[in-house]
């Protein structure tokens, strides 16, 4: 790490409130894949945080659902389902990050530092979904637990002000009270690596303009576009 990273990473333990026993596993998750793209080209392994990611998702589903449970025990899983989706999703895990000044702490290959990388939504979620493995690796579940209470705080107290809806289901209801059929959605690109991709969606809905929008997702991509069309409408979530 450069003395610049190391400070924040020093940083991002304090407010977290854990100093890693095995720092590899912290620097694991905070290393993004395109660090790993440019190493093999000189032929050399560097290992980055997707598996990591891929853990913490999980990790992070399991605490929201028990967290949301004991908030609204005597909710329907109906009900509880969209608040879940709300607390996970790439955008609020980008807030989460944030909040917590992750991206200074991060470790980019130069040219995704260079277009500004650390402020990414995709690898700040990214990073938090790897955070949060490390935690549970490093100090098992009750540690990540303890952090995910204290850094996804603020969005359960936006949870606690309504029912989070998800964009496509929103969107579902509200053709059919305008007495028109089912939205239809489209891939109609789709960019960047393996590790990262983008896909462009589009969101027809029988008489209206489509949409076009963006996620690192075929899902995400769908939801981005279901929700700009709700606000062009005038029909926000």
């Amino acid at each position: 790490m450069t003395d610049r990273r190391a400070v924040a990473v020093g940083d991002l333990e304090r407010r977290i409130g854990h100093t890693f026993q095995d720092r590899k596993l912290l620097e694991l998750a905070l290393t993004h894949a395109s660090v790993g793209d440019g190493a093999k080209k000189a032929g050399d392994k560097v290992g980055d945080n997707e598996v990591l990611e891929f853990i913490g998702d999980r990790v992070l589903g399991l605490l929201a659902a028990e967290a949301l449970a004991e908030r609204f025990p005597n909710a329907k899983e109906g009900e509880l389902a969209p608040r879940l989706n709300a607390l996970v999703s790439r955008e609020t895990c980008a807030r989460v990050a944030r909040a917590a000044e992750m991206g200074p702490a991060l470790r980019l290959s130069a040219s995704s530092s260079k277009i500004g990388g650390r402020e990414t939504d995709s690898i700040l979620a990214g990073a938090a979904e790897a955070l949060m493995a490390a935690l549970y690796r490093d100090g098992g579940l009750e540690l990540a637990r303890r952090v995910f209470l204290d850094l996804w705080s603020g969005e359960f107290d936006l949870a606690n002000q309504g029912k989070p809806r998800d964009p496509k289901t929103a969107l579902q209801e509200w053709a059919q009270a305008q007495g028109k059929p089912l939205p239809t959605y489209a891939v109609k690109d789709r960019k960047g690596p393996d590790h990262a991709p983008v896909f462009t969606v589009a969101v027809t809905v029988v008489g209206l303009d489509p949409v076009l929008a963006e996620g690192r997702s075929r899902q995400e991509a769908e939801k981005a576009a279901a929700k700009a069309l709700l606000e062009r409408e005038g029909a926000g979530i």
